[in-house]
C-alpha cells in the first residue's frame, strides 16, 4: 500500500466564541470517525503513517486536531481540561458525525478522557497512549513531572505567555536544522524510543507536523502543562465510556504508574502494558489501537438518553 503523508482535507471551523479550531483528516472520507489528539508538543499532523494507512483500509475517518495556540487554532487558555470537550463536540457537529472515538497520545490523554466524561452519548470508546494522570484533586497521582509542575501552577498562570514567547524566539532560528536536531535528540533517547525514532515514517511525521502542519509556538505546550497541573474538572470514576490504555513499562517521561493509576480509577478501563517500550511505544501500536477501537465500538451499544418524564 502506498504511504500517504498529506491529509485528505485540512481546514478550520469557527467556534461559538469566534475562535478557530484547526484540523486535518486522513483515511476514508465517510468512515467511522476517530479523533486523534496529539502529544505535548505536537499538532494536527501528529498522526502515525501506519494509523493513516490503516484508517483507509478499515474505513475509518481519522481526524487530527490542533489544540489552542497550535497550527491553525486560535490562542486560548481553558479554565480546565474538561472545556476541550465543548470544542470537540462543536467540531464533530460541523464535520457531520454523531458518534466518534477518541485517541490521545501522551499530553493528548487528559483531553481524551475529558471527552469520554463529558460526551458519553457521542464517544463510543476512548484510547490513551502513554497518557498522564491528574496531579490535583482526589484522583491525583503521587510523584511525576506533572505533580511537580502542580507546585508551580500559580507562577505558570501568570508567566506562561512570556516564557512561551521567549522559547519560541530561541527555537525559531533552528528550524533549518530540524532534521539533524531530530537525529541528535533521537540518539540520546532511551533505547526503546530510538527504535521508534529510527523509522523513516515517524521522523517524517514529526518534521511534517512541527515544521509545516503547526506553528512553532511553545506557549501552547506550557498551557498544556498548566492545565494538567490543575484540577481536570471531572472525577475519573464518573467516566462511563469504554477506556483502553496502552503504556510502556520503560516509559521515562510518564511512568507506567500513571497508566495503572488511570486504569484503577476509571470504571471498566483496561490497560495493555507494552514490555520494554518507552514513551513513544504508542506510536508503534497504531494498528492494534485502531483494531481495538473498532472491536469495542462494534460491541458497545449506543447508550440510551434519559429524557425524563
Amino acid at each position: 500500500m502506498q504511504r500517504r503523508l498529506a491529509p485528505n482535507v485540512e481546514g478550520t471551523v469557527k467556534l461559538a466564541d469566534g475562535r478557530r479550531l484547526g484540523f486535518a483528516e486522513f483515511g476514508a472520507p465517510r468512515g467511522q470517525a476517530v479523533f486523534w489528539f496529539h502529544g505535548t508538543p505536537g499538532g494536527r499532523r501528529q498522526v502515525p503513517l501506519e494509523a493513516r494507512e490503516m484508517a483507509a483500509a478499515r474505513d475509518v475517518r481519522l481526524i487530527g486536531v490542533d489544540r489552542p495556540g497550535i497550527g491553525a487554532s486560535s490562542r486560548h487558555l481553558y479554565k480546565s481540561v474538561s472545556d476541550w470537550s465543548v470544542d470537540i463536540e462543536h467540531l464533530a457537529d460541523r464535520l457531520g458525525f454523531e458518534r466518534f472515538a477518541v485517541v490521545g497520545m501522551s499530553g493528548g490523554g487528559p483531553y481524551t478522557l475529558a471527552c469520554a466524561h463529558a460526551l458519553p452519548q457521542r464517544v463510543a470508546v476512548a484510547a490513551v497512549l502513554g497518557g498522564v494522570a491528574p496531579a490535583r484533586g482526589g484522583d491525583a497521582v503521587p510523584g511525576g513531572l506533572v505533580a511537580l509542575a502542580a507546585r508551580f501552577e500559580p507562577l505558570l498562570r501568570h508567566v506562561h505567555r512570556p516564557i512561551g514567547a521567549a522559547l519560541t524566539a530561541a527555537i525559531w532560528p533552528l528550524r533549518p536544522f530540524a532534521s539533524p536536531l531530530f537525529n541528535a535528540f533521537a540518539a540520546i533517547s532511551p533505547a526503546a524510543d530510538r527504535i521508534v525514532f529510527a523509522r523513516p515514517d515517524i521522523k517524517a511525521m514529526f518534521l511534517d507536523d512541527l515544521l509545516r502542519g503547526s506553528r512553532t509556538n511553545l506557549s501552547a505546550p506550557i498551557c498544556d502543562l498548566l492545565l494538567f497541573s490543575r484540577d481536570w474538572g471531572f472525577p475519573l470514576a464518573e467516566i462511563r465510556v469504554p477506556v483502553r490504555i496502552w503504556h510502556g513499562d520503560a516509559d521515562h517521561m510518564v511512568p507506567i504508574a500513571h497508566g495503572h493509576w488511570l486504569a484503577a480509577r476509571i470504571p471498566g478501563a483496561v490497560i495493555r502494558v507494552r514490555p520494554g517500550e518507552s514513551h513513544l511505544g504508542g506510536l508503534g501500536a497504531a494498528a492494534e489501537v485502531l483494531d481495538t477501537i473498532l472491536e469495542v465500538w462494534s460491541a458497545k451499544p449506543v447508550p440510551e438518553v434519559d429524557v425524563g418524564a
